[in-house]
C-alpha cells in the first residue's frame, strides 16, 4: 500500500509540474518581455492578419510598450513601415530567445522598403525608435517572457 501512495503521490507531482511547463510556454499567455533591463508590455501579432497590418494606422507606441510577432518556425521574416506614422527600432531575436539583429530608427517614409536579418528568426520586438541605444541593446542580449 505504501508503494501504490508513493507512485500515486509521484504521478501527482509529475503532472503538475508537466502541467506548469506546458502553460508556461503558451504565447498567447505572454503579458511582458524584458529586454535590455527593461520591461515591456506587449501585444502580440500571432495571426497572419495582425502579423500584416502590425502597428501600421496607430499615431503612437508608450515608452515601455511594444509589439511582439510569434512565428510558427524560425525563418527569415523581413519587416516593412506600411501604413506607419511614427519610426520604430525593430528587433529580431532566434527560437534561443537572442537577438540577432537590430534595426534601428525604420522610419515610415521607407516605405516599401523592408528590413530583416541574414539568419532565422522566430519573433520579432517593435518598440519606440531609439529604445535599442537608449537601453544599449547588444546582439547576443537574452530576451526573457513573462506571464
Amino acid at each position: 500500500m505504501k508503494n501504490y501512495l508513493t507512485g500515486f503521490a509521484a504521478l501527482v507531482i509529475l503532472f503538475f509540474i508537466g502541467y506548469h511547463f506546458w502553460t508556461a510556454v503558451s504565447f498567447d499567455n505572454i503579458k511582458y518581455i524584458k529586454i535590455a533591463n527593461q520591461e515591456i508590455k506587449v501585444e502580440l501579432a500571432l495571426t497572419s492578419e495582425q502579423k500584416e497590418k502590425g502597428l501600421g494606422g496607430r499615431s503612437e507606441l508608450g515608452e515601455d510598450t511594444g509589439m511582439l510577432f510569434i512565428f510558427e518556425k524560425p525563418g527569415k521574416y523581413s519587416f516593412w513601415m506600411k501604413d506607419m506614422n511614427f519610426p520604430i527600432d525593430i528587433i529580431w531575436f532566434d527560437e534561443n530567445l537572442k537577438v540577432i539583429y537590430i534595426q534601428k530608427n525604420a522610419m515610415p517614409e521607407s516605405y516599401p522598403e523592408t528590413y530583416g536579418p541574414n539568419e532565422n528568426a522566430k519573433y520579432v520586438l517593435e518598440v519606440v525608435a531609439g529604445f535599442a541605444d537608449k537601453n544599449n541593446l547588444q546582439l547576443g542580449d537574452s530576451v526573457l517572457f513573462t506571464y
